[in-house]
This record gives structure tokens, C-alpha cells and sequence, in this order.
């Protein structure tokens, strides 16, 4: 587990984060009582040239389970969720991460550049090089969401002769076959189809009822989702409104 605190000396500790226990414990009406995943106190975030701070003190964790993070555009969900990945410091607070292994590719970036496939590659030797880089990549389950997403057409063409949709579904099916302890979403349901979207949203209702049962005091998988609205029925683990 790793502590930083920012606007100060980093610092490193090894104490191990309850979601019950942390100041940071209850940023939502359903936060998790497992293990701390990710954690902020004190948060403090601007973009440079702006009025308004994004976060002016927001203390969060994170917890195995399905977390949202609801807001309009520019109030800041694509920004932490960089912070958790650990792309962008903050200006100030404290951030622990106990999660070793995180899923976090920009649905907006350039190809390898952000950690996603070359126009050039095809999701199936991209999908291949997340396996071997990640130990906890299930090939059952990326076989499942290949099939849920409808992607089975698409493995062997070439990222270029996707549609925005496609290519989100490619991104999705990896983050959730990685078997990163957290996973990192960013406006999953743009350009996709309405199939699509009712599968995500079945596999997000199966992160948070495996959390809710899962008797591990290790950890789990947390999926972060940052999105302007609540998806439908999906029963939230935890819910971080970030404003309009």
C-alpha cells in the first residue's frame, strides 16, 4: 500500500485501509465496508486558468463494488479518474492506493500512446498483449464479454475499420477480463448499441452483487464508472455526484 501526500514530502506506509474505518469512508449513501482500494483525504484539484477549483477537499475511497462517479461535462470525471490511475497528481492531499494492478485506458487517446490499441492492431492481438502483461486476466471472461458485446465479427479487423462504439466495446471487454484489482471507465456507453448497454449493465450489477458476497479479506475488483447519468437500475455500490 502506498501513501502521498501532496503539497508536502511524499510518504510511504504499509497499513492496511478498512472502508469502514478510513476518514474517507462515506462519500455515498451505499459505500463498501471491504477493504480500501483507493483513497483521497483532503483532495484539491484546478485546472490551470480556471475559476473554481474541480475539488476543493474531497476525501473518497474506493471499495470493491460498482462505484459512480455522476457529473456534466467539466466537472471533473475524466480528471479523477486520471488521479487514480495515477496520470495526474493533485495540487494538494492525500491519496492512498493499495491496488497494484489498475485498468485504465482513455477512450480518447491515440492508440498505444494511452495505454489502447494501434489503429494498425487487431483487438485479438491487442487483447493477447494485455494477457500476458496482466496476471489476472481471465480468458473465460474476455470469451463472455466478446460474446455479450457482440464483438466475435470484429476480433480480427484492424482498430481503424472500428466504429467508436466497437472500439469502446474492445476497451471494455479487456477492462473486465484483466483481473485488475481496479478498473477504470470513462463514458462507457458512447456509441453503443442498446444490447450493448444492457450487457454493461449486467456486468456491472455482477461486480457489485461478487463484491457484496465475497468473503476475501484480501480484496476484490472495484470498477469505477464516470458517466453524466446513472446507467438505469444498475444497484451502485456507491454513488460520487460530482454536480452539473
Amino acid at each position: 500500500m502506498s501513501s502521498e501526500i501532496f503539497s508536502a514530502p511524499a510518504s510511504l506506509s504499509h497499513r492496511p485501509l478498512d472502508a469502514a474505518s478510513h476518514p474517507a469512508a462515506a462519500p455515498g449513501p451505499a459505500a463498501g465496508t471491504g477493504p480500501v482500494l483507493w483513497a483521497c483525504t483532503g483532495l484539491r484539484h484546478a485546472v490551470p486558468g480556471a475559476e473554481e477549483p474541480l475539488f476543493g477537499g474531497m476525501d473518497l475511497c474506493i471499495a470493491p463494488g460498482a462505484t459512480l462517479l455522476r457529473g456534466g461535462d467539466g466537472r471533473g470525471k475524466t480528471t479523477l479518474l486520471r488521479i487514480m490511475a495515477g496520470q495526474l497528481h493533485p495540487r494538494q492531499g492525500r491519496i492512498d492506493a493499495t491496488a497494484r494492478d489498475v485498468f485504465w485506458i482513455d477512450p480518447r487517446s491515440d492508440g498505444a500512446e494511452g495505454g489502447g490499441p494501434e489503429p494498425q492492431q487487431t483487438p485479438e492481438d491487442w487483447w493477447a498483449a494485455q494477457a500476458a502483461r496482466r496476471p489476472g486476466w481471465s480468458a473465460d471472461a474476455l470469451a463472455a464479454h466478446v460474446r455479450g458485446f457482440g464483438l466475435a465479427e470484429h476480433a480480427g479487423k484492424r482498430m481503424e475499420q472500428l466504429s467508436t462504439g466497437t472500439r469502446r466495446k474492445v476497451l471494455l471487454a479487456a477492462g473486465l477480463a484483466s483481473g485488475a484489482a481496479l478498473v477504470l471507465v470513462d463514458e462507457p456507453v458512447a456509441g453503443l448499441d442498446r444490447a450493448s448497454i444492457a450487457y454493461l449493465r449486467q456486468c456491472l450489477r455482477d461486480v457489485v452483487a461478487a463484491a457484496s458476497t465475497s468473503a476475501s479479506p484480501a480484496g476484490g475488483t472495484a470498477v469505477v464508472v464516470a458517466h453524466y447519468d446513472t446507467l438505469g437500475d444498475v444497484p451502485w455500490t456507491q454513488r460520487v455526484d460530482l454536480g452539473d
